[in-house]
């Protein structure tokens, strides 16, 4: 529960990269009250993917299913890293390949597997819903799975109306300077979403972000140049118009 001294942070996609993610959370300052909520992608691409698993374990920290994490699951379904399926080939091509060199034992692997089988697909906190990818804007919520809360882009990106009329949904999963006008290491806001994932692990990014939600203060690291910054968040968002008209985006 939330009290008026506690803080919650919502951290994007890290992918890797742990010792950004310690200085982002050093950056933060944490109090023993505080909050902390991973979107999932805590691991592939980066070099330190176990070692991010175990953090987050250890500090008991709240985390989304991304779609990095459930096709790391499906990929070593079958406990066999000799496999040639499609589905390990595709993991290992997206930055599965260093996930797996992160860690120095099956058991180890194991075991984060079997933790990443019990990550919510989403969060609800009241005045924020936190998930990974979106959500599918014609289908009511009962009827939507972990393909479109992990991996959902244009459909939901392109939502004319907000989902919900009571709370802003928080994502990750898409970086936020593919969007049109969007610079690296900014936010991108568009009907009822937030996007906060600014692409840690991408050579033209490197930033990664935590989002204080009732601040909206916005702390950032560059996992490149170890630099850090803080804004609020009407610095650094970008809001985004649908033309349903043209199909396309625009700055608003």
């Amino acid at each position: 529960m939330t009290t008026p001294e506690s803080r919650r942070f919502v951290i994007g996609d890290v992918h890797g990269h742990y010792q950004g993610l310690l200085q982002l959370i050093s950056l933060l300052e944490l109090d023993a009250a505080d909050q902390v909520f991973f979107l999932g992608d805590l691991i592939d691409r980066g070099p330190n993917s176990s070692k991010i698993v175990d953090f987050v374990i250890e500090r008991s920290y709240s985390c989304l299913l991304g779609n990095h994490e459930q096709l790391m699951v499906s990929a070593l379904a079958n406990a066999n890293l000799s496999s040639h399926s499609s589905v390990l080939q595709m993991w290992l091509q997206a930055g599965g390949s260093e996930t797996l060199q992160s860690y120095s034992s099956k058991q180890h692997l194991w075991q984060h597997l079997a933790w990443f089988k019990t990550l919510p697909s989403y969060l609800d906190l009241g005045d924020y819903w936190l998930v990974h990818a979106g959500l599918h804007p014609d289908l009511p919520l009962e009827n939507q799975t972990a393909q479109e809360f992990c991996w959902i882009r244009r459909e939901f990106h392109h939502m004319s109306a907000p989902y919900f009329s009571n709370k802003q949904i928080i994502t990750g999963h898409t970086m936020t300077f593919t969007f049109p006008g969007v610079e690296p290491g900014q936010l991108v806001q568009g009907a009822g979403w937030l996007d906060i994932d600014t692409g840690a692990y991408h050579p033209m990014s490197g930033w990664l972000t935590a989002l204080e939600l009732s601040s909206l203060m916005v702390y950032q690291i560059n996992v490149h140049r170890d630099t850090t910054r803080v804004h609020p968040l009407s610095e650094v968002v970008v809001p985004l118009e649908f033309n349903p008209h043209s199909a396309s985006m625009s700055i608003g």
